[in-house]
């Protein structure tokens, strides 16, 4: 099962300390539980019965703990440390010391009730978080905080906070073992485009090269069949073809799309940059928008020019968000409102993305030089109003590092007379992050999805990936020096 797919599975850590009542971790264990099941997560756990209070508090314990971790590893996407009350942080730490499962780590405090701090019933988790958030920091153990310091296991807040650490276990699992593939020679004339391999191999993510002409080679030798028939239903069924495109052109654009997702199936892999102009048309005689936007749709994302960060930047939007992402360009000014510009591209972008009717038709521009059979496949129409995220990494090579920014906006309903896929974007203090853009040498291209997903990605890139990171009107979090919301 692909992971953007899979059920999310946490690991528990229910601590308690001996001189607090143990019946507060009793019904702490039961209440996360309860609360996993209401949100469809997973969980790995000991048995009630392993331990003298259903908690952990003894290195014996952790033992415990750490044994059952270890053999379910393959299961474990993310650990939740969850106090309802002081909890022992010796123990905790020891562990995850101990189990080594190099995962996301959430920190849970359960809240004091104002009328209920006698002996029976004080929690004091609010000071006992700090203590285990300092032996995590001793430990070299990073680590995921609640948006609030301590909560209700009940609370919308807590849910909250179990979604978007979610969306960083995916994004960081994820990443970590992403194949990419590279489809193609980037153009020669977007430098802009080159990406370290090295760099991106030292997080995880493998990138596998094709030679573009075998994929041309395995569309031209495909005949009728069955699964030919289906893709062409699925093209007529995914957007208004103009009555003057040829059937062939509509054939050569199902058979690449056959060939491309085939080799990625074999290869196993999660996304691809492709070399989509202008040897395809010249060569086999399409445009690969169309092949690129379903795949998208699919979840498995593909961008132009063989833009391999850009792609990678696509995959982790949709392991965080679970929707379709597209690339685009940092494109046009927005006459002289300075928060307010125009992202376009050719386009690819996936139907679920868009938010309207498309078109598919042939490319404008490369139609023009190349003539119009030859570039069949352009997805055409607006971008419908709604909150986005924006994302892009970047492999330093002059400095050994990988750089990302994200941000959160809005796309707009204001008319822009532009061909292509357009989509009209406010972003608040653009300037600002225009300047960081160009300064610090990042490419034309962005990455962007439906919803708000930023502060998570900030989150498993800075805190879990070590990656260099800008979030655009956000605050500083992860680990220190990992995040940086100020220019």
């Amino acid at each position: 099962m692909r992971i953007v797919n899979k059920p999310v599975t946490f690991a528990l850590l229910v601590g308690t300390r001996g001189f607090f009542n143990a019946q507060l971790a009793r019904e702490g264990r039961s209440g996360i539980l309860k609360r996993l099941a209401e949100l469809g997560y997973g969980s790995v756990i000991l048995p009630e019965d392993a331990t003298a209070s259903s908690a952990v508090e003894s290195y014996a314990d952790a033992m415990k703990c750490a044994e059952l971790f270890k053999k379910r590893r393959e299961d474990i996407d993310g650990v939740l440390i969850v106090l309802p009350n002081f909890g022992d942080e010796v123990a905790i730490v020891s562990a995850l010391n101990l189990a080594k499962l190099d995962v996301p780590v959430l920190v849970i405090a359960c809240d004091d009730d104002v009328d209920k701090v006698d002996l029976n019933h004080r929690r004091d988790a609010f000071c006992g978080k700090i203590s285990v958030c300092n032996n995590l920091y001793q430990y070299g153990i990073p680590f995921t905080d609640t948006r609030y310091h301590t909560c209700s296991l009940t609370g919308k807040d807590l849910a909250d906070d179990l979604r978007s650490f979610a969306a960083v276990c995916r994004t960081v699992q994820g990443l970590r073992a992403a194949r990419i593939g590279a489809i193609g020679a980037r153009p020669a004339a977007f430098q802009t485009m080159r990406a370290s391999e090295k760099l991106l191999q030292a997080s995880g993510v493998t990138v596998v090269p094709l030679d573009l002409s075998e994929i041309i080679s395995a569309a031209q030798k495909m005949g009728d069949s069955q699964e030919l028939a289906l893709r062409l239903k699925e093209i007529g069924d995914y957007g208004r073809i103009p009555s003057t495109i040829v059937r062939e052109n509509i054939t050569k654009q199902a058979k690449l799309g056959l060939a491309i997702e085939a080799w990625m199936e074999k290869n196993q892999l999660d996304a691809a940059a492709v070399q989509c102009w202008s040897s395809i048309q010249e060569n086999y005689g399409c445009a690969t928008c169309l092949t690129m936007s379903m795949m998208g749709e699919k979840l498995m994302p593909a961008a132009c020019e063989v833009d391999i960060a850009g792609v990678i930047s696509m995959y982790a939007l949709v392991l965080a968000s679970g929707s379709a992402s597209a690339i685009l360009d940092w494109n046009n000014n927005y006459g002289s409102d300075r928060d307010m510009c125009v992202c376009t591209h050719c386009s690819n972008y996936p139907k679920s993305f868009m938010g309207n009717e498309i078109e598919i038709s042939n490319l404008d521009i490369l139609g023009k030089s190349l003539g119009p059979d030859r570039c069949f496949g352009a997805i055409k129409g607006r971008v419908a109003p709604g909150h986005m995220t924006f994302f892009r990494l970047s492999t330093d090579d002059r400095r050994g590092k990988i750089k990302m920014y994200t941000g959160e906006g809005d796309f707009t309903d204001d008319p822009f007379p532009m061909d292509g896929g357009i989509a009209v974007t406010r972003v608040k203090d653009l300037q600002p992050l225009m300047k960081y853009i160009v300064k610090n040498g990042f490419e034309h291209h962005v990455a962007m999805v439906r919803g708000s997903v930023a502060s998570d990605l900030a989150e498993a890139c800075g805190t879990y990936l070590g990656w260099e990171v800008y979030h655009h009107g956000g605050t500083a979090q992860g680990e220190a020096g990992g995040v940086d919301s100020s220019l």
